[in-house]
């Protein structure tokens, strides 16, 4: 079992972890670090010291009402994706550690399309 890295918890929701397979469980927003916690397992946990987050993207929907998910990227050990029963709370709470310019809007489908037409087309013109 893992020591919580937490003095004190601002928020603590159910969760799913998007590493590897999916696993519920819960997620704490705390004082020193984003910590998840498997239900079943013990042993499977995931604690991100804020000093170590670069920035946090969530995939926002039907024009902000709606966020199905945020990914955590870190500065050296790459990205964790999450979703939690109320994520726009989730991300309030974590924009005092994080910060509101780290906090980014991930592109969306027809935002990665565009860009890959607009990359393909410099590509052929050569302009």
């Amino acid at each position: 079992m893992a020591q919580s890295q937490n003095s004190s918890v601002d928020l603590a929701v159910r969760a799913t972890s998007y590493h590897g397979l999916a696993t519920y469980g819960n997620l704490m927003v705390g004082n020193k670090a984003i910590e998840f916690y498997n239900e079943k397992n013990a042993e499977d946990y995931v604690q991100i010291p804020w000093g170590e987050v670069d920035h946090v993207a969530a995939s926002v929907m039907l024009g902000g009402r709606l966020i199905s998910r945020f990914a955590v990227f870190t500065k050296t050990n790459g990205s964790f994706s999450f979703s939690t029963r109320d994520n726009k709370a989730t991300l309030r709470a974590m924009r005092p550690y994080v910060g509101e310019d780290r906090l980014v809007r991930s592109p969306s489908f027809l935002d990665v399309v565009g860009l890959g037409v607009r990359r393909l087309f410099r590509d052929v013109t050569g302009k």
